[in-house]
């Protein structure tokens, strides 16, 4: 069910052509320059910026439309982090995967520590109202003492070499860092993340499915579900 009444009123564009700069901004590595380009190829000419802006407001709210629609994950789950420079200061993003590589939740932390690994365990749980069968993580012991307060009994695999699915999950981040030359701040970074791994959660092919057939009606599937969720259905 859709939570959200996403309107596009106010906005001299038509729907469509918003949701679709999202799309291309959220789905592959381009720039908004870049984004530009595609857009004015096909006789839209609008300035980068307020492809900005629409990313800025429109971005977040399909993404949390996505997530809502997200199916229930396996039930391994990997955990891992990954440091980023923001304005010369180091922060961690925690990203948790299930073992197809789809992305569970992720939070972005200043420090790597207990808190931060146990921040990232809660919400987990309140977002999934449930735990897995097993997480697997590196040998960071932040992961096992958070548990240990969180969730005692939960089977918890401590294995650098076991976990990386989840260190797979941090390359379209790591890719789409470099075109970006970075995040202005904290929240900047954050938010696009989650537009970013709610849209690759819907378009990226499980590896399970390998006909070509069965490939093209996954992103038939896709490209229906991303209108709706950006009301343009």
């Amino acid at each position: 069910m859709q939570a959200l009444n996403i309107s596009y009123k106010r906005h001299r564009f038509p729907p469509q052509i918003i949701a679709q700069v999202v799309w291309l901004y959220a789905r592959f590595n381009l720039s908004l320059r870049e984004v530009e380009d595609l857009m004015l190829e096909r006789g839209v000419d609008v300035s980068f910026e307020t492809f900005r802006r629409w990313t800025f407001k429109f971005g977040p709210l399909i993404a949390h439309v996505l997530r809502r629609r997200q199916p229930r994950p396996d039930d391994v789950w990997h955990l891992d982090e990954v440091v980023v420079k923001i304005a010369s200061q180091s922060y961690w993003l925690w990203r948790s995967v299930d073992q197809h590589g789809v992305v569970l939740e992720e939070v972005l932390q200043p420090r790597r520590d207990k808190r931060a690994a146990k921040q990232l365990l809660i919400k987990l749980m309140k977002r999934w109202s449930s735990l897995p069968k097993r997480i697997i993580t590196d040998k960071l012991r932040s992961y096992g003492a958070a548990k240990r307060e969180v969730a005692p009994g939960l089977d918890h695999w401590s294995h650098k070499g076991l976990n990386n699915r989840a260190e797979h999950s941090h390359l379209p981040f790591r890719k789409r860092e470099r075109v970006m030359q970075g995040f202005q701040s904290p929240g900047s970074l954050q938010r696009f993340v989650s537009i970013q791994s709610a849209t690759r959660n819907f378009f990226s092919v499980p590896a399970h499915r390998r006909s070509a057939l069965t490939n093209r009606y996954h992103r038939l599937e896709a490209f229906e579900a991303w209108k709706s969720a950006a009301n343009v259905a």
